[in-house]
C-alpha cells in the first residue's frame, strides 16, 4: 500500500530527532531516484544543479524555470515511496509572497519539504538584507502551516564569497525564529565551522558534502552535531563524469574499457519500476 503524504512526512521529521545523521542524497529524475531507493536511503531531495545538467541547461536562476523545477519533483515524487523535499531555489522570487506560493505548489505534489535560500542571483548584490531574507522565511512557514511540509531555510554567504560565519549564524538564527524547521549553510570552510553553526542553533542543521572544500564522514558530521547530510548535484556530477572519462577513452585510445565497471542492465533495471502498460496498440 502506498504511503500517504502525512505519513511520509511524519517518517521524514522523524528523521532529523535521531542520534545521527541521516544521508539525503539528491537524485535528478525518476530513474537516478528509484536507484538511490534501491540503495537504501531513507529519504531523498532534488537537485536543481543536477535536473539543468539533464535537460542541457546551466543551473541559474535565469535558466530554470519554477514550473519546470516542480514538474522534475513531482516525477521524483511518483517514482518513490521515500520522502522526497525539494531545491526550491530562492522561492522563485523576492516577494514574500511568491516563496508562501511556491510552497503551497510543491505541497500539492507530494513533496514533504523543500528549502528557500537567501541569494538573489544578482551578482552585484548577492544576498538578500537580512529583514528581508528573515520575511521570505516567514512566509513559507506561515504557507507551510497545517500541511505536511517540512521548510528549510538556506543561508547562502559562503557560496557568494561572503565569509562571514558571524552574519551566517545571525541569519539563521532569524530563521528558526520565525519557524524554519532545518537550517543550512552551504559552503561552510570546516569541521570546526560545521560546529559552530550547530552549536549557535536550535534546529537541526543541514550539511552538503561534495559540493566544495574538504569532506568528512557521517560520523565526523553527527560528531559535530549535523543531523541532516545532502549531496547536492555531486551525484550528478559524478554520473556524468563517468561518461565523459568513458567518451574521452574512445575518442583517445579507441578502446571500450569503461565498459568493465558499468553496472550491469540487470541489476539497474531490478531497480526500476515493473509496471507494465495495459494497453498496446
Amino acid at each position: 500500500m502506498a504511503n500517504t503524504q502525512q505519513q511520509k512526512f511524519e517518517r521524514f521529521s522523524a528523521l532529523h530527532f535521531g542520534d545521527a545523521a541521516f544521508v539525503m542524497p539528491n537524485p535528478w529524475d525518476a530513474g537516478s531516484a528509484r536507484i538511490l531507493d534501491g540503495l537504501g536511503f531513507a529519504a531523498l531531495a532534488t537537485t536543481s544543479a543536477g535536473y539543468a545538467f539533464s535537460v542541457g541547461k546551466r543551473d541559474s536562476y535565469a535558466g530554470l524555470s519554477r514550473d519546470e523545477v516542480l514538474a522534475n519533483a513531482a516525477d521524483i515524487v511518483a517514482a518513490t515511496e521515500l520522502p522526497v523535499s525539494a531545491d526550491l531555489e530562492d522561492g522563485f522570487g523576492a516577494d514574500p509572497v511568491t516563496c508562501a506560493d511556491t510552497i503551497v505548489r510543491a505541497c500539492e505534489i507530494g513533496l514533504v519539504g523543500g528549502s528557500i535560500e537567501d541569494a538573489t542571483g544578482d551578482a552585484d548584490t548577492p544576498i538578500y538584507g537580512i529583514d528581508h531574507a528573515v520575511e521570505r522565511v516567514r512566509a513559507a512557514v506561515e504557507a507551510a502551516n497545517g500541511r505536511p511540509f517540512l521548510v528549510t531555510a538556506r543561508a547562502e554567504n559562503y557560496l557568494w564569497g561572503r565569509l562571514d560565519l558571524a552574519d551566517t549564524i545571525a541569519r539563521l538564527q532569524g530563521f528558526s525564529e520565525v519557524g524554519a524547521d532545518v537550517l543550512y549553510a552551504p559552503g561552510l570552510p570546516d569541521i570546526e565551522a560545521i560546529r559552530t553553526v550547530c552549536q549557535e542553533v536550535d534546529k537541526p542543521v543541514n550539511v552538503v558534502m561534495g559540493l566544495q572544500g574538504p569532506t568528512y564522514t557521517v560520523a565526523q558530521l553527527s560528531d559535530a552535531g549535523v543531523r541532516r547530510i545532502s549531496v547536492g548535484g555531486s551525484f550528478a556530477r559524478a554520473a556524468y563524469g563517468a561518461m565523459i572519462r568513458a567518451g574521452e577513452e574512445v575518442m583517445g585510445a579507441g578502446t571500450f574499457g569503461y565498459a568493465d565497471e558499468a553496472v550491469s542492465g540487470a541489476v539497474i533495471s531490478s531497480m526500476m519500476s515493473a509496471q507494465k502498460l495495459q494497453d498496446r496498440d
